[in-house]
């Protein structure tokens, strides 16, 4: 019988480790793709070897490289290859008024063009599989502050959607949109408990509770063109001012 596998893309970092070996916790060999954190990535593909899963490291920059290459190569190294998680994002604050044309051709060839491209070609080689975007809980709101980063991952949502009717029955696709989980290293510890005091569950988030979410996933074959938000609350925290809450 042949073992499944997952092409996780920016599986080396963060999120994307996690999910990466809970993936092969679960069964999967992984195809693990990297751009520049090839050091981690050897460190990720020796844990999920010692998990007795194979793992496979596939570089692909996706500012400049072609994608085809990677799904050809992730097929020929795992022929059960059945899942393809788009984890790899990147990320540049900057409202409207500061935003360029290289900015928005970044973020959005990485957040949004190439999981869509991906799929694309996952589907065109997989007779039969699925695909999970990692989105962001932030789609929820118009944070121009973050405009082109936020402009691609709203896209990515709605990729994620219009592929699930494009695919089905044969594929299906979704989405997890996480919240306050793996926060960035620059955040101080007063952002962070600012942030807590509006997630009405009160508490951060942890790795656990999106691996929660993608076995879920993986297993509700009822499933799809849904995106998953796991944030405790946060982004239905929308009650808006109205005379109860006027301060005056």
């Amino acid at each position: 019988m042949t073992t499944p596998a997952a092409l996780v893309t920016g599986g080396a970092t963060r999120l994307g480790r996690y999910f990466a070996e809970a993936l092969a916790d679960t069964g999967y060999d992984i195809a693990l793709h990297v751009n520049s954190s090839r050091a981690e990535a050897e460190n990720v593909a020796q844990v999920i070897r010692d998990k007795g899963r194979a793992c496979e490291i596939l570089a692909c920059d996706f500012l400049v490289d072609p994608l085809e290459p990677l799904i050809t190569t992730a097929k020929q190294h795992f022929p059960g290859l059945s899942l393809l998680l788009n984890s790899a994002s990147t990320y540049q604050a900057a409202p409207v008024s500061a935003t360029d044309m290289s900015m928005l051709e970044t973020q959005f060839r990485v957040n949004m063009f190439t999981p869509l491209l991906l799929t694309r070609l996952f589907a065109e080689r997989v007779e039969q599989g699925q695909v999970i975007n990692i989105i962001d809980n932030k789609t929820a709101y118009h944070q121009y502050p973050y405009a082109a980063y936020l402009l691609s991952k709203k896209s990515l949502a709605d990729m994620t959607r219009m592929a699930a009717l494009e695919f089905s029955p044969r594929i299906r696709i979704n989405g997890i949109a996480p919240g306050v989980v793996l926060p960035a290293s620059q955040r101080t510890g007063d952002y962070l408990q600012w942030r807590l005091e509006g997630i009405p569950l009160k508490h951060q988030g942890a790795p656990k509770h999106l691996i929660q979410a993608l076995h879920y996933l993986l297993s509700n074959d009822f499933v799809t063109g849904q995106i998953l938000t796991v944030d405790g609350g946060e982004s239905i925290n929308l009650e808006g001012r109205h005379s109860e809450n006027y301060p005056g």
